[in-house]
């Protein structure tokens, strides 16, 4: 493993170009913005930040880039299901051996984070530009370093409960909304070895991801959510009689032996 932390930032670059409002935010695309955020406080020798879109060839996310990176964020929102499946298997492969995952706002509904949770993952919701109000649960948490009790933006879509997720194994933020309502904002889960961080803020016509918190969080979550070496069995290998940690003796027939026998 390299000694940098490898980071693919992925994102539809849908909106970017069909709304004028989302490219006047973010010219060089949400993507970009975030990428950049990584980038800002970490000097090179520390981290390598690479951007992924689903326009590209295998969507940004070959075989050789996914071996390349330690953890990959994840923005989608208008093409959900322009996604491959085969790209999706890819991911939750790599996720299942130790790859973190980090899910940014309306990635709740992409196949990968409902894959992975095993949930439909809806919510409710309102775009009204309304404040939000991210407190934090959970202070002693990695993700949480360098973020006051609370923090605000002036502006964002509104997401509420109840939310279809399974419980998380750890919660780090809880949003307020101007209209009252409350939501499970940050929360992580491990999948086989690898570490999943949901976080709620980033609607494309708001400059969230100009934010001086919601960057520190992210790059907090990327650095709690790198691999941390261990092995993941990918198959189901046979253990031959030999190779027993014990001397043992086979004894009757096995399943695949009965079954060449004629046995039923």
């Amino acid at each position: 493993m390299s000694n940098k932390l490898r980071i693919t930032v992925w994102g539809e670059n849908v909106h970017e170009h069909k709304n004028a409002a989302v490219a006047q935010v973010y010219p060089m695309g949400m993507h970009e913005c975030i990428a950049a955020g990584l980038r800002e406080t970490s000097g090179t020798d520390e981290i390598e930040v690479r951007t992924a879109t689903l326009d590209q060839p295998e969507h940004g996310l070959t075989e050789a880039v996914l071996e390349q990176t330690d953890v990959l964020t994840w923005w989608g929102h208008c093409a959900h299901g322009q996604v491959d499946d085969k790209i999706v298997d890819r991911v939750q492969q790599r996720v299942l051996q130790g790859m973190g995952l980090i899910v940014l706002h309306s990635g709740h509904y992409a196949k990968i984070f409902r894959r992975l949770l095993g949930t439909t993952c809806s919510l409710t919701w309102r775009e009204a530009g309304e404040r939000e109000r991210l407190w934090v649960c959970n202070p002693g948490h990695p993700i949480a370093q360098g973020i006051d009790r609370h923090f605000e933006l002036a502006n964002e879509e509104m997401y509420g409960e109840p939310f279809a997720i399974p419980t998380p194994d750890e919660m780090i933020f809880i949003s307020w909304f101007e209209g009252g309502e409350v939501f499970r904002s940050g929360a992580t889960w491990k999948r086989g070895n690898g570490k999943i961080f949901y976080f709620r803020p980033g609607h494309e016509t708001y400059p969230t991801y100009f934010d001086k918190n919601v960057r520190r969080v992210i790059r907090n979550a990327v650095s709690w959510a790198k691999p941390e070496g261990s092995k993941w069995i990918d198959s189901a290998p046979n253990i031959p009689v030999e190779q027993a940690c014990e001397k043992i003796v086979s004894k009757g027939l096995s399943l695949h032996k009965a079954g060449e026998a004629g046995y039923r």
